[in-house]
């Protein structure tokens, strides 16, 4: 080829594919981060506010919990969904921080715009802020207090203390002290070796006041569907054996069965009654080990409801899964996919059994149960929504509690942590040299972005708040944060608001790790959608690809 050719194109990607490189791309990536970032932080700290969204059904949520809100945002940028994801990571792990990760992600991102519009390599950036995260998390487990789990007492004083911190940003803020005690119950009644928290049962109930909310020591679950003769059953037991079935109780309709060929009515009648005498034993083996309430994951239908009627037993059918797993881990016995061998050791038993009426709705209720690693909590409230909002925010008080006391290593929130750990990250920065300083120290500054937005929040003056925080833990009064009450400074861990240092040393991690993520992409490809045919084609037949589904469809009973 002579030297003076024209270069011919060489085109790799097929035609209407979207391919945007280099540092305008980034910057893109960033901008679409940092406007999320806006978005959400308004619902950070105790004065925050909620936010409301209408799905394309119609459907309305209130919330100011960060990982809902990013999941019902219908984020469509790429880059942008990296920070629904460290959201949902943060509430799948700890459970709170939510909104806080994500604003402290946008931060990140935020500071390090300035150094790619200079034309800094973004992996020198990434290098500095995986340093500066290490650093932090180390920093943290010098700071966390160890709690003393040893004295019931004060560990229940000091539990209630992180729930009250988790609840203060919540919509039930105001019933804070009604709702600690509960979410403290709650956990401390599961197994402090496995702390389950998916054992702890959550039902709504519309209707009445918060305060109506109450904590059953045991299961609870809505009344079943049920037939006629479940009326004349007992709704009330002392000390019951509790049988737990995983056995269809009900007669079925012939067109349900195999197909059964008969020369002679008489062979089609004792099909019938051989039909009837098989539900029978099963019915007659049940009654027969002394069981008072028989629960099953399927159906129990109108014979056996009005045999067990008859013979003073509750039972209820279609009883849903993680209930019934629940009921286990309360009563003790297993759950039984046979009527016959059933032995003691297979039934459970509790102090009290109860059908009782909730607001609208009935439920069945095992208290007093011998081995309770299980309990519910009925939430009562005016409207669904409010509800919804309410296990949201029980959810995160529960989870911070469970962290709690299982790490047992408690900071001071209210921008407290994050404030000492700037000030230790810019002290470091100034003892190395080179770009790195400047990268740990714009991390520095993106960890302030968290009592800030608590002072913007709640109308504070935050300038004025922050050169008064940056003093105090320049003195070494290192657990110096926000202080809602007074609107201005106080020492939070006095104040006792207190958050795990899980919380903080993830929220850190996950960030950090989203942040470093959108700074390493430097090209997007997307591809065209693909266009699927409107119709046949000219001149009859059947569209491409309709051949190869018919051929795929014959395997599922399509006639051949």
């Amino acid at each position: 080829m002579s030297a003076g050719a024209p270069q011919i194109p060489i085109i790799v990607l097929k035609e209407g594919t979207n391919d945007s490189q280099g540092r305008g791309q980034l910057l893109s990536n960033i901008n679409a981060c940092v406007a999320v970032q806006d978005t959400i932080r308004t619902t950070l700290g105790p004065l925050g506010a909620d936010k409301l969204m209408v799905s394309d059904r119609g459907e309305v949520v209130i919330s100011n919990d960060g990982a809902t809100i990013m999941k019902l945002l219908d984020i469509v940028h790429p880059a942008a969904k990296t920070l629904v994801d460290v959201a949902r990571a943060q509430d799948a792990e700890v459970g709170d921080g939510t909104t806080s990760v994500v604003v402290f992600a946008g931060e990140l991102l935020r500071e390090a715009r300035n150094f790619v519009e200079d034309g800094v390599s973004s992996h020198s950036i990434i290098r500095g802020y995986r340093k500066a995260a290490q650093l932090a998390v180390n920093k943290i487990k010098e700071l966390a207090i160890h709690l003393d789990l040893s004295d019931e007492a004060k560990l229940r004083d000091l539990l209630m203390k992180c729930a009250a911190t988790a609840m203060s940003s919540k919509l039930i803020r105001s019933n804070s002290s009604f709702f600690t005690n509960m979410v403290v119950d709650a956990v401390l009644t599961l197994d402090r070796e496995d702390l389950n928290e998916d054992l702890i049962g959550i039902k709504k109930v519309p209707g009445g006041s918060m305060e109506d909310s109450q904590l059953v020591n045991g299961v609870a679950f809505k009344k079943t569907f049920s037939y006629a003769g479940f009326e004349q059953q007992p709704k009330y037991f002392k000390d019951p054996k509790i049988l737990c079935l995983d056995v269809e109780l009900e007669l079925k309709a012939e067109k349900d069965n195999a197909e059964v060929r008969v020369d002679k009515v008489q062979e089609y009648q004792n099909i019938v009654d051989a039909e009837w005498r098989i539900i029978f034993s099963k019915l007659e083996a049940i009654v027969a080990t002394g069981a008072k309430v028989v629960l099953s994951r399927l159906p129990i239908g109108d014979l056996a409801t009005q045999y067990f009627a008859d013979r003073d037993i509750f039972c209820a059918g279609r009883v849903a899964n993680d209930d019934l797993n629940r009921v286990i881990q309360a009563v003790g016995g297993s759950i039984q996919s046979t009527c016959s061998n059933i032995e003691e050791r297979h039934l459970g038993t509790c102090s009290t059994f109860e059908e009782r009426q909730v607001g609208g709705e009935r439920f069945n209720l095992f208290e007093g149960c011998p081995r309770s690693k299980s309990c519910t909590l009925i939430l009562r409230g005016g409207a669904d929504q409010f509800i919804a909002e309410v296990e949201r925010s029980l959810h995160d008080a529960i989870m911070i509690v469970k962290h709690a006391l299982k790490n047992n290593l408690v900071v001071a929130g209210g921008g407290a942590c994050e404030m000492e750990l700037s000030r230790y990250l810019r002290d470091y920065s100034l003892t190395i040299s080179g770009k790195q300083q400047n990268f740990i120290g714009a991390f520095a500054r993106s960890l302030e972005v968290v009592p800030r937005q608590l002072c913007d929040n709640a109308g504070f003056d935050s300038t004025d708040i922050l050169n008064k925080l940056r003093m105090m833990h320049a003195k070494g009064d290192k657990w110096a944060g926000v202080d809602m009450a007074s609107e201005g400074v106080a020492n939070n861990f006095e104040k006792f608001v207190w958050e795990p240092s899980s919380v903080k040393s993830n929220a850190i991690m996950s960030a950090t790790e989203a942040a470093t993520l959108v700074l390493s992409v430097d090209e997007t490809i997307m591809n065209e959608p693909s266009k699927q045919p409107q119709g046949p084609p000219r001149g009859g037949g059947m569209p491409p690809g309709a051949a190869q589904r018919i051929m795929r469809g014959r395997g599922r009973g399509m006639p051949r």
